[in-house]
């Protein structure tokens, strides 16, 4: 019982390591205005992983909202 358990939590941990590449990816493949709205739309009190991924990666860019 412990070792799938175990199994089980690894196999889900793997996915989400690689929904996580997916979207890191895919961020840094976006065009720079489409970067910048992602930015835009994620900017607020609040930061967001979304919001943070864009920003490094219009630091990276050079860019600015």
């Amino acid at each position: 019982m412990l070792k799938t358990r175990i199994k089980h939590q690894a196999t889900a941990t793997r996915r989400a390591v690689a929904r996580l590449a997916d979207v890191e990816a895919s961020v840094m493949a976006l065009g720079d205005e489409d970067l910048l709205d992602l930015a835009d739309i994620f900017s607020g009190p609040v930061p967001t992983a979304l919001g943070e991924m864009a920003t490094a990666e219009m630091r990276k860019r050079k860019l600015s909202l």
